[in-house]
C-alpha cells in the first residue's frame, strides 16, 4: 500500500505533503481513510477536477478507503478566487448541482468491497450548527494572523475589491470538514489541488488542536500546458465532464489534439496505463510523431473512462468517418451533431449548387475555385467524390435530414446545415 506514494510521484501527482515519511509509513501500515472535496460552484465538474478523482482512485486501488465530499455547504459560499467575489448561488441551484456532481463522481470510484468509497455532504453537519456554536467550537481555534497570511486572502485584501467575511471564513469551514470526517470515519489524509494547500493545512492544524492527533495532507500540481496556455480551456470554453456541456466528441478531440510535449504527462495523470505501456507510447511520439499513437490512446482512454466505452467507440468512428475512413450515414444523430459542430458551417438546402456551397463554407476561396476542385476530382460530399461542376445538393445528401459534409482534398472540411 505504501508503494502508491511512489506511483503518485512517478505520475507527477505530488506537489506538497505534510511529513512525507510519516505519510509513507501510514500508507504502508494499514488502510488509510482519505477524503477529497468538490464544491458545486457549477453544474458540472471539469477535467481539472478529474485529476483529483483519479488520484483518489489510485489510492483506492492500493487498498485505501476514499470519502468523496460534495460540498452542499461550502458550495453555498465558494473558495475565494484570486480576483473578485464569487456569485452566491441560490440554495436550490446548489442542491441540484450537488446531485449532478455526485452522479459524475460515482462511476469513477468503487463503492463495494473492503476499500469501498463513501459519498458525503458537508451540509449534513454544517446546517444544524448555530452561529454561536460555530464561533465557540471551531472559530476559537483559528488565529487571524495565519488566516490573513494565506496567499489568496492577502492578494484580495490588497485589491480594490477586498474580500468579504463570507469568503474569508471558507478556510474555517473546510478545516471543520476534515475534523468532522476524522471524528466520524477516521479520515487521516486529505488530498486536493496545490491551490488548496492552505485550506488543507487548516484542517490538519484544527485536528491537532482539538483532537491532539496527527493527520496528513497531499496536493497535486496544477496542470499546465507546455506552451504556457491554461490547461482545460479551448476557444469554446471549459472542458466539462457533463456530456451536455461538452459533447463526448469534443471531449475526445481535446485530448486527441494534445501537444507532443504534453501527451506523456497526460497519459501518466489521466490514464491507468502501466509504466511500460506509457514508455512505449512515449517512444512512438519520438519516432513516429505523425501517427499520434499516444494522443489516440490518451483520447480513447479518458473518453471511455468519463463517458463509457460505447461513447468512446462512437466518437472514434465519427472522427474516422469525417476524414473518409468510414460511412457518415452510420453515425447516429447526436454523434453527427457533435462532430459537425467543430467544423466551419454555412446555411444551405437541397437544390443549392454545390460549387456555391463549397465557396460559402470557406472550403475554397471562390465559386470558380470550387468548380475547378470539382472538375479535378478533389471535392466530395459525405465522402462521395463529385465531378459535375453543375451538381446541386440533393435531399438524400442531408445526414439526418440536416447536414452535408463537404471536403476538399484530404483534410479541409466544412458542413452545410439545412437547419440554420
Amino acid at each position: 500500500m505504501s508503494d502508491v506514494l511512489d506511483e503518485l510521484q512517478w505520475r507527477g501527482l505530488v506537489a506538497q505533503t505534510t511529513d512525507v515519511e510519516a505519510l509513507r509509513a501510514a500508507l504502508g501500515a494499514a488502510p488509510v481513510t482519505l477524503y477529497c472535496g468538490f464544491d458545486p460552484t457549477a453544474p458540472s465538474l471539469h477535467i481539472g477536477n478529474l485529476v483529483q478523482i483519479l488520484t483518489v482512485r489510485r489510492l483506492q486501488l492500493a487498498g485505501h478507503k476514499p470519502l468523496a465530499l460534495v460540498g452542499g455547504a461550502t458550495g453555498l459560499i465558494g473558495d475565494p478566487k484570486m480576483v473578485g467575489e464569487r456569485t452566491l448561488n441560490p440554495p436550490d441551484v446548489v442542491a441540484d448541482w450537488v446531485d449532478r456532481i455526485r452522479r459524475q463522481i460515482e462511476p469513477l470510484l468503487d463503492f463495494d468491497g473492503p476499500a469501498a468509497a463513501r459519498m458525503v455532504n458537508n451540509l449534513e453537519w454544517t446546517a444544524p450548527m448555530s452561529a454561536i456554536d460555530f464561533l465557540r467550537d471551531v472559530g476559537k481555534h483559528y488565529r487571524l494572523g495565519t488566516m490573513l497570511a494565506k496567499d489568496t486572502v492577502a492578494r484580495r485584501l490588497n485589491s480594490e475589491q477586498g474580500i468579504s467575511f463570507t469568503e474569508f471564513s471558507y478556510q474555517i469551514l473546510q478545516g471543520m470538514d476534515y475534523l468532522e470526517l476524522h471524528r466520524r470515519y477516521g479520515a487521516s489524509l486529505q488530498t486536493g489541488g496545490n491551490d488548496q494547500w492552505g485550506n488543507l493545512l487548516s484542517g490538519v492544524e484544527l485536528i491537532r488542536k482539538v483532537e491532539q492527533a496527527s493527520v496528513h495532507a497531499l496536493t497535486t500540481p496544477l496542470i499546465t500546458k507546455a506552451d504556457g496556455t491554461k490547461f482545460g480551456k479551448t476557444e469554446t470554453g471549459t472542458i466539462w465532464l457533463d456530456p451536455e456541456l461538452t459533447s463526448p466528441y469534443a471531449f475526445y478531440q481535446f485530448w486527441l489534439n494534445a501537444d507532443d510535449a504534453d501527451v506523456t504527462g497526460y497519459l501518466k495523470i489521466f490514464t491507468f496505463r502501466t509504466r511500460d505501456e506509457i514508455g512505449e507510447l512515449e517512444r512512438a511520439v519520438e519516432e513516429r510523431p505523425a501517427a499520434r499513437a499516444a494522443q489516440r490512446a490518451l483520447a480513447y482512454d479518458v473518453t471511455a473512462l468519463v463517458h463509457g466505452a460505447a461513447a468512446a467507440d462512437k466518437v472514434v468512428a465519427a472522427s474516422a468517418a469525417l476524414f473518409g475512413r468510414g460511412d457518415l450515414h452510420d453515425l447516429d444523430e447526436p454523434t453527427t451533431a457533435a462532430a459537425v459542430a467543430e467544423l466551419p458551417t454555412a446555411a444551405g438546402s437541397a437544390g443549392d449548387l454545390l460549387a456555391d456551397l463549397f465557396a460559402a463554407t470557406g472550403v475554397v476561396t471562390s465559386k470558380a475555385a470550387a468548380r475547378r476542385a470539382i472538375a479535378e476530382g478533389g471535392a466530395s460530399v459525405n465522402n462521395v467524390k463529385i465531378t459535375d461542376e453543375a451538381a446541386a445538393l440533393e435531399a438524400g445528401d442531408l445526414l439526418h435530414g440536416r447536414w452535408a459534409v463537404l471536403r476538399r482534398g484530404k483534410r479541409t472540411l466544412a458542413v452545410v446545415d439545412a437547419g440554420r
